[in-house]
């Protein structure tokens, strides 16, 4: 009994050390290969996250560092605590605007390090710093590029509607987009699936005709797993998680990604 049991061990993988079975090397040289079968088809929509994705923080985070008392180390904590309670927020069948979800995070993260800010001191850091973020420099040429080659793009974002129609007044990106989309209208946020699976049925569309392009490993991984394709854009500080699905594209910037959606037929 005891024999075929290391028998089968053995045809599945390799027992280490510490009696963890690690996968067989010629099983994952079959997955790799497997996963690198790229879909070259045309997505019907190309959904955009929005904040880092097209827009540049760099305004932002100086805003958010200054209300910290010069405390930029703090820029990814308040950032992970303000995505943390808005899945919090949807968890427990609550909504908020995703900009009052990061004042309130900015309240947090001041008041552990011994700094006092009020509600409305606070809201006020996060609208200010959320407006008027240019766009990073190769988007609206890869936008452009996009849009003459025949692609539907739309917008779609953890932001609320009025939010996000600001900000692409101010960027000058309005013009390159169909339609422009907010959890707001469902009271969910990304990553939860139900969020694109409401953005699918909203453009008309299957789960895999969509395309999600994002900078955040989780928003990537979120749309991948409600059946999505996706295409991540590796800012600097952000990377693919590791264990989502892989994701068909992964390129420095927004341009690259375009470059290569265009020879999709």
């Amino acid at each position: 009994m005891e024999n075929n049991r290391r028998k089968f061990i053995k045809s599945i993988g390799l027992v280490g050390a510490t009696g963890i079975v690690m996968p067989n090397v010629a099983m994952a040289g079959s997955q790799k290969n497997k996963s690198s079968m790229i879909n070259r088809t045309r997505p019907k929509v190309l959904f955009f996250d929005v904040n880092e994705t097209l827009l540049d923080l760099t305004d932002m985070k100086k805003q958010v560092g200054e209300a910290l008392g010069g405390r930029e180390d703090l820029l990814s904590l308040w950032f992970t605590t303000m995505l943390q309670y808005s899945l919090v927020t949807t968890a427990s069948g609550q909504y908020e605007h995703f900009g009052y979800i990061g004042a309130a995070a900015l309240q947090m993260v001041a008041a552990n390090n011994g700094i006092t800010m009020t509600e409305e001191e606070a809201r006020n850091v996060i609208v200010k710093s959320l407006r008027g973020l240019p766009a990073h420099p190769e988007v609206k040429d890869a936008l452009a590029q996009l849009k003459k080659d025949g692609y539907k793009l739309v917008s779609f974002t953890n932001s609320s509607n009025e939010g996000v129609k600001k900000q692409f007044e101010s960027a000058g990106l309005t013009d390159f987009f169909d339609e422009r989309l907010s959890v707001e209208d469902i009271g969910k946020f990304k990553p939860f699936t139900d969020a694109y699976a409401w953005a699918a049925r909203k453009m008309g569309l299957k789960p895999e005709e969509c395309m999600l392009v994002a900078a955040h490993g989780w928003d990537v991984a979120g749309a991948l797993w409600a059946g999505w394709r996706a295409a991540f854009i590796g800012r600097p500080g952000q990377q693919i998680f590791p264990l989502a699905p892989k994701t068909e594209i992964s390129e420095p910037d927004l341009k690259k990604v375009a470059d290569i959606l265009v020879t999709y037929k």
